[in-house]
């Protein structure tokens, strides 16, 4: 070995071995070792930085921005809530969701759909009475699967997309993973929904904090031209009950009427008195195109042009707001702040929100122009309750959000745009239609993620211009010297799953995709099932909760150990296997 090569091989030893540690996070750990790589001289320093622009770090950054444009517009939560049903047994959940997360996940970035379904997998949980640990695994396998589908749907495959063209002169395309990933994803997802679960062991009930969160008391009014105008209130109770929502009662012209009131006729500008959490709350407003109770202070703060957010506060005994009414204190045109709902553990609210006396103790969630609720929280004198990312969901622009990103995937599939172009261009138009506000475009991004992977792309490349990688593909194919290639093909797909196991799977392509080559040039074969090979094997992190950010995330809401992913995560990476090789061999021969 040469003495680059030498220093090379130490650095991927000492981030690997630092990434297994956990002591420090793994976009620290990479930019030290690319930042170390340039001082010792194995970095050319005019390339140190070529990562940060490169395609898969541009494409990863744009994926994360327009998926959670798809969750403002109300995309997801229009699938969401016309197919989940908690009624159903627990094998037809499991199916249903994981068919719904890996469709989710092949078109927007895995962790994000896990993300958006985490929480309908939960509440519906909650709802069958049964522990979210028996769904949450399931779900979380079944993203990861869905994600192998489509260039865009997890980063392993756009790199592997971005070394090809560096190394063959042209990228996969948006489809190209489709037959082999798509096969391996509908595998696995038949074992996950018919067998696999029934091997997660039994573990006490536990969930996210969302279990705890307060139920607000809300109004949400009948607006002009809505559809519900002349039905009775009975007839949202199903709607109701599907998004978790309470309905209490009915207030028009001010005054409460009193009883359920379930066979009343709405009229416009009825208001219609709730029970629920925040999320509920927007779901159901947004699914029956129900407005806020002050929808003219709404319009005028959206209007603004620098958006709205929600914020949550508790009011203590010296706040200006004890003993007084949102009125009164005229938190609407003092503060441009909408009160939109008061939670009050056991005690009746009977008159409007904004005519309620707010009581200390009581916990306000309030609408509040973007970038000012450390402002009104501290001229009301209340305390604010951790961020947890509350937002309106801008119903009205779900097909105009569908419509920007469908076209700009066909538009990319046939080859009429550059990915990273239409994808920029998506973010643009989504930016400009005010589905994404400007002050939240760079916070949906994961970066972490873009540092890793801005650090780990010149180190990649400084391997194989030293020869590294052409060491480990000599020593794998020593290591298979006279056999088939299918078995060669399988001992560089287990060799990647074990990696990807341990370490994070942006790491472990950047290292395996030069290897795959380097062995198929060895072999005299074609390198693309090996780059195949590598993008399937790379997503298959199923055996523990640290090798794939999905895994992670479902560990404390799960319930789950350490040593409870294999279980149903080795069974799935034999079948992702079995399944992959004569795929690979069939739609991407030697």
């Amino acid at each position: 070995m040469t003495t680059d090569q030498i220093i090379l091989f130490s650095l991927f030893g000492a981030v690997f071995g630092m990434l297994l540690w956990g002591k420090f996070r793994y976009d620290l750990v990479a930019f030290s070792a690319l930042m170390a790589g340039v001082v010792l001289g194995v970095v050319p320093t005019k390339n140190a930085f070529d990562g940060f622009g490169h395609p898969a770090t541009l494409i990863v950054a744009l994926v994360l921005i327009v998926s959670a444009g798809l969750v403002r517009s109300g995309a997801v939560l229009l699938i969401t809530r016309t197919l989940v049903d908690s009624t159903r047994s627990l094998g037809a959940h499991i199916t249903l969701m994981g068919a719904i997360g890996g469709v989710l996940s092949a078109f927007m970035n895995n962790v994000a759909a896990l993300a958006l379904l985490m929480p309908v997998d939960i509440q519906t949980a909650r709802k069958a009475g049964r522990q979210p640990g028996l769904s949450l695994m399931p779900l979380s396998f079944a993203t990861i699967l869905g994600g192998m589908v489509t260039l865009i749907g997890t980063p392993p495959n756009i790199i592997i997309a971005s070394i090809r063209q560096e190394s063959l002169g042209e990228p996969f395309g948006m489809f190209d993973f489709a037959p082999v990933g798509g096969i391996a994803a509908i595998a696995g997802l038949a074992f996950v929904a018919l067998v696999g679960w029934r091997l997660i062991p039994a573990r006490a009930d536990a969930t996210l904090d969302s279990e705890d969160l307060s139920q607000y008391i809300a109004e949400l009014t009948v607006p002009e031209d809505n559809k519900q105008i002349g039905k009775r209130l009975g007839e949202l109770q199903e709607t109701a009950d599907k998004a978790d929502v309470a309905i209490l009662g009915l207030m028009r012209d001010g005054k409460r009427r009193y009883g359920p009131s379930r066979n009343t006729m709405l009229r416009a500008g009825d208001a219609i008195v709730l029970e629920a959490t925040p999320d509920a709350l927007d779901e159901f407003r947004s699914t029956l195109d129900l407005a806020l109770a002050d929808a003219d202070r709404e319009e005028r703060l959206k209007a603004d042009g620098d958006g709205v957010e929600i914020i949550e506060v508790v009011v203590p005994e010296d706040s200006r707001l004890n003993g007084r009414t949102a009125l009164s204190v005229g938190l609407a045109w003092r503060q441009r702040t909408v009160l939109l709902g008061i939670s009050r553990r056991g005690r009746k609210i009977t008159s409007q929100l904004r005519n309620t006396e707010i009581m200390a103790g009581d916990i306000l969630l309030l609408l509040v122009p973007r970038d000012t609720g450390a402002h009104v929280t501290d001229w009301l004198g209340v305390l604010p309750l951790a961020n947890r990312g509350l937002a309106v969901t801008e119903n009205t622009k779900v097909w105009l959000a569908i419509g920007l990103f469908g076209g700009a995937v066909a538009a990319a599939s046939f080859g009429l745009i550059y990915l990273p172009v239409a994808l920029g261009l998506v973010v643009i138009a989504y930016v400009l239609a005010k589905i994404v506000p400007l002050a939240e475009l760079y916070t949906h991004i994961e970066w972490p993620v873009v540092v890793l992977l801005g650090s780990m792309i010149p180190l990649g490349a400084a391997l194989e211009t030293s020869g590294g990688t052409e060491l480990i593909a000599g020593a794998l194919v020593n290591l298979t010297q006279g056999y088939a290639p299918w078995i060669v093909l399988t001992v560089l797909m287990v060799v990647t799953m074990t990696l990807s196991d341990v370490l994070n799977n942006t790491a472990t392509t950047i290292v395996a995709a030069p290897v795959g080559i380097q062995m198929a040039q060895s072999l005299d074969v074609s390198p693309d099932p090996f780059l195949m090979a590598v993008a399937v094997a790379a997503s298959s992190a199923f055996l523990t909760p640290i090798g794939h950010k999905n895994n992670t995330l479902i560990l404390g809401p799960g319930g789950y150990g350490f040593g409870d992913y294999w279980r149903m995560g080795l069974p799935l990476e034999i079948i992702v296997i079995a399944v992959s090789i004569p795929a690979i061999l069939v739609f991407w021969p030697l």
